[in-house]
């Protein structure tokens, strides 16, 4: 075991991208020690696991809700990267390595969070295929340096990297999580407030405090999870006090739910519709920019989401308040030409109600515009593989623009590059690729933004993606429970202070 140490002040915290803040439900602060004697949490989760739990895709998310995995550093209100396992943390060779000093901690399952234990976690991570999102195109190295500081080395200078670390995917497990088989098992071997006592399937999970959290007892003493894609079930189980916390209520359901019980927050969350650029008929730029010419993004925002959502004005969002000053208009784009009746399939998922009824209202206004449209509407669990296998023309999505890091260059790397890990549009552009990168080697935050907006304006200029609208998230809370972490981040959802 390590000796007790004073806890320090991180070195550096990165600026702030994105304006806006966490809230909590009822007057509670969602952070600080908890007292420990709260009853069990009942919630609603709308995106079921789809890859058993595995961090290294988008069930990270899920983890980091339930409030189960946490990695070196966290988000903070502001987007800036802050303590979580390491207590501070500096940079060398001009960024291209961090030293990071770990915080006395436990892994859930009794062992001690040692240098040695974060190192390895990090280069399993850094080995999945395909890599994390948050370090796409990112070649990191991770060591132990003594028993309480690990070195995490980039290839290329890196000035996002705490960034990066906030991201679930980038969690710290214990040894015994890993597998031969390169799968990790989260159960009972995670560092959050919270851990898996047992797992039934996709449909529901059980949690139970953690007490020796570093971050003190959770106030609430377990979570009962449930995963329920029907949005209309989830709002009536919190209307009828099946679960006290409903995630992303459909906006349809917002009327007869208890206004007290309604909590929306803008976020980075943005709904486009992606198009196959390899393969099918978008691979003709022409017949994509015929697609946007065709689409009405207001009839979106006031026909399907009742005014919890405005029409898109690019990848970025007013939630990020220094996108709209920076923004160019796109440039190079495609000659429309016309469909003559090409068929075409667009594909969306059921887990988020309005994105169902998103497609129907483009199915009807490409028809108009003489595409003959089909839809195929799933669950996100049963259609993710055939989305990354190119089996569809195009793609409704909703994506939160900083859910990956907090910082803009990094979703535009894994959304919209050749070497992209969640590349819907299936882009691969020499232009974009090359204003990507550059963006990505600013350090100055400033530059940095600007940088990004080049890329945003090349990769608008593509076609390859029709951003739709920047959407406002509504989450229901029961009136008796307080502390509720209200995140436009979309990272966290119970907090050590929430409760009823």
């Amino acid at each position: 075991m390590r000796s007790p140490r004073p806890r320090l002040i991180a070195g550096l915290l990165l600026t702030p991208l994105l304006a806006g803040c966490f809230s909590s439900s009822g007057d509670d602060s969602s952070s600080g020690s908890g007292s420990g004697d709260g009853g069990r949490l009942s919630v609603a989760l709308a995106f079921p696991p789809a890859e058993s739990y595995s961090p290294y895709g988008q069930d990270a998310f899920d983890l980091s809700r339930l409030g189960v995995v946490e990695g070196l550093t966290r988000l903070d209100a502001n987007g800036t990267a802050v303590p979580a396992l390491a207590e501070s943390w500096s940079s060398e060779q001009g960024g291209k390595s961090w030293v990071f000093t770990l915080r006395d901690a436990k892994f859930q399952d009794g062992s001690e969070v040692t240098a040695k234990a974060v190192a390895s976690a990090l280069t399993h991570a850094a080995a999945a295929e395909p890599a994390p999102a948050a370090i796409s195109g990112v070649k990191l190295t991770a060591q132990a340096v003594g028993d309480d500081q690990v070195k995490v080395a980039t290839a290329e200078a890196d000035p996002v990297l705490p960034l990066r670390l906030t991201n679930p995917s980038l969690a710290v497990f214990s040894p015994k999580a890993y597998g031969k088989d390169g799968k990790v098992n989260p159960v009972g071997t995670a560092t959050g407030p919270f851990e898996f006592t047992k797992i039934t399937g996709d449909t529901a999970a059980t949690l139970d405090r953690f007490d020796d959290y570093w971050g003190g007892r959770a106030q609430a003493s377990g979570i009962d999870a449930k995963f329920v894609s029907d949005g209309t079930a989830r709002a009536n189980a919190l209307r009828t006090g099946d679960v006290d916390i409903a995630e992303a209520v459909p906006v349809a359901q917002v009327a007869s739910l208890e206004k007290a019980t309604v909590h929306p927050i803008n976020t980075a969350r943005n709904t486009s519709l992606f198009l196959n650029t390899q393969a099918g008929v978008f691979k003709d730029a022409g017949l994509r920019a015929a697609a946007r010419e065709a689409i009405d993004t207001s009839a979106v925002a006031k026909g399907v989401f009742e005014g919890y959502a405005e029409p898109a004005q690019g990848i970025y969002g007013p939630a990020l308040t220094w996108a709209s000053g920076k923004r160019t208009e796109p440039t190079g784009r495609a000659k429309a030409t016309s469909p003559k009746g090409k068929s075409i399939t667009i594909a969306t998922y059921s887990d988020r109600p309005e994105l169902p009824e998103t497609a129907q209202v483009l199915q009807q206004q490409l028809q108009k515009a003489g595409f003959t449209v089909k839809l195929e509407v799933r669950t996100y669990a049963r259609l993710e593989s055939d989305l990354l296998a190119k089996k569809f023309d195009a793609a409704v999505v909703s994506r939160n623009m900083m859910l990956d890091t907090g910082d803009p260059v990094t979703v535009l790397a894994s959304d919209f590059t050749c070497d992209g890990s969640y590349n819907l549009a299936f882009l691969c552009d020499k232009d974009v690729d090359r204003l990507v990168t550059a963006a990505g080697a600013e350090s100055d935050p400033g530059k940095r933004q600007n940088a990004a907006m080049k890329a945003e304006a090349a990769i608008l200029g593509t076609d390859a993606v029709i951003p739709l609208v920047h959407l406002k998230v509504v989450t229901g809370i029961d009136t008796a429970v307080k502390g509720a972490v209200l995140d436009p981040y979309e990272r966290e959802f119970v907090g050590i202070g929430t409760r009823r």
